[in-house]
């Protein structure tokens, strides 16, 4: 999991920033994006691609990964935005905003001189990668996918509290066959996103979700 990263530390980089984006295939929500910049040669035991790992792991790698980053930035972009400027650029605007926001413990700003991202190109001048299935080849995208579910996961447990109706605490926003059937029965509320519901909405497309 560490050879992507060594290969680059090789070369004369010290700060690798890895990024991954979880949500992209949300009904509800932020798609929410992390940029991690891991110590050099540290390998967690136990880090993976977040979607391999139970809840459980995820929150004790989270713990885990924020003890011992050199620096984490989160980006969101909300459903407005993807509803506005599609997903694939509201991930990537979200992507740019986790390395912006990267930040050490004492809350100093830290720039990556390269950046290794899952399946995505960033308009930045900054050296990068983009590693397809990066959160199961990589250690620090794998890293960063755990803190962006863990982070994304926590808002929608949040947000059923407020809208109880849709499950969101069980579903994450995701489009399971309790969500569907509560957006059939009560309709969309603020935080799901309209582009990607005309055909759960409309009616003589209904009945393949029932």
């Amino acid at each position: 999991m560490l050879t992507i990263e060594k290969e680059i530390w090789d070369k004369g980089f010290n700060y690798i920033a890895c990024i991954d984006e979880v949500g992209r295939g949300c009904l509800a929500g932020s798609v929410v994006a992390c940029a991690v910049i891991m110590p050099k040669n540290l390998l967690i035991e136990g880090v993976n691609d977040s979607k391999k790992l139970t809840a459980k792991k995820r929150d004790k790698m989270y713990d885990l990964i924020m003890d011992a980053a050199v620096a984490v930035g989160i980006g969101e972009m909300d459903c407005t935005t993807v509803d506005e400027i599609n997903i694939k650029n509201a991930t990537k605007l979200a992507m740019m905003q986790a390395i912006a926001n990267l930040r050490d413990k004492e809350g100093n700003a830290v720039i990556p001189d390269y950046l290794l991202i899952d399946a995505e190109k960033l308009d930045l001048p900054i050296p990068q990668s983009n590693i397809i299935h990066g959160d199961a080849r990589c250690h620090g995208i794998a890293a960063a996918s755990i803190i962006a579910k863990v982070t994304r996961d926590r808002q929608m447990e949040e947000l059923d509290k407020e809208y109880p109706l849709y499950s969101f605490s069980k579903n994450k926003g995701y489009g399971t066959k309790d969500h569907v059937q509560a957006l059939l029965k009560f309709g969309p509320i603020k935080i799901h996103r309209k582009t990607f519901l005309k055909k759960i909405l409309n009616t003589d497309e209904q009945l393949n979700f029932l």
